[in-house]
């Protein structure tokens, strides 16, 4: 009899995992039925998104370009001035150091961190199994006055300080619309390391057939975060090439003659 209820336990657990799994399935095949459908977000090319966020009561324009294969760019425009930062071409990592006003490549492991997410777009969850990604359900629960599932997306392993480390994130999606509403996720290096890092994501509307949400709010689990208000998404843009490209700093010629 006892062997007979270690059994049944077995069967019920198995039953369990495998429910489990194909409700996190579920999941991700209702977001993106209602966010577009798979082949139009596999056929999609890259993004631009215009947006504004508001530093010290000031409204500071910002670009965001993300195509596939993995590069991407945000250009910051104040002043009258353009700045770009987290600028990847697809093998080089760089940006604007603010203090020198020079273009400065970041260092290998934050590049290497890069590479991993060029299959990301655009969107992690979108053939996730084919990326050796894994998802789990982590049940129900209510996030800002929303019910949402809670599922748990763990990709390749980032390396931090020379050592390879956990890469996970946890989704919550509307429980009724089936769509991201929160993130989070460990940050792994800078001051705030060990911290959870959140982006929010609400007013989801419609750019040509496909949805994607127009304000969002960044910054730490618990904490007010930065609000981003999108005015303009463009599927598809046309991106010169050079403009993920570093600068190289010109050498002047030397001048005169050495005798």
């Amino acid at each position: 009899m006892k062997i007979l209820k270690l059994l049944t336990l077995a069967l019920l657990i198995s039953f369990a995992s495998s429910v489990n799994a194909q409700t996190a399935d579920e999941i991700i095949a209702n977001y993106f039925e209602n966010t577009g459908g798979v082949e139009n977000w596999n056929n999609l090319e890259g993004i631009k998104m215009m947006a504004k966020i508001n530093q010290g009561g000031m409204e500071i324009p910002i670009e965001i370009v993300q195509l596939k294969g993995g590069k991407q760019m945000t250009v910051i425009k104040f002043q009258g001035k353009e700045f770009k930062q987290g600028v990847f071409d697809g093998e080089t990592l760089w940006g604007l150091n603010m203090m020198t006003q020079k273009a400065e490549k970041s260092d290998q492991e934050a590049t290497d961190n890069m590479m991993l997410e060029k299959n990301d777009f655009p969107d992690a969850f979108l053939n996730y199994k084919e990326k050796n990604y894994t998802v789990e359900l982590l049940g129900k629960e209510e996030i800002d006055g929303t019910e949402a599932f809670k599922i748990k997306l763990v990709k390749e392993p980032l390396t931090v300080d020379g050592q390879k480390e956990e890469n996970v994130s946890f989704y919550y999606f509307d429980a009724e619309n089936f769509v991201p509403i929160v993130v989070q996720s460990e940050m792994k290096s800078g001051q705030m390391k060990g911290q959870m890092s959140e982006s929010k994501f609400s007013d989801y509307q419609e750019v040509d057939g496909l949805y994607f949400p127009f304000s969002m709010t960044q910054g730490l689990k618990g904490q007010a975060g930065q609000p981003i208000v999108f005015d303009k998404i463009e599927l598809n843009p046309e991106v010169d090439a050079d403009a993920f490209k570093f600068p190289e700093e010109e050498v002047a010629p030397a001048t005169g003659s050495q005798k």
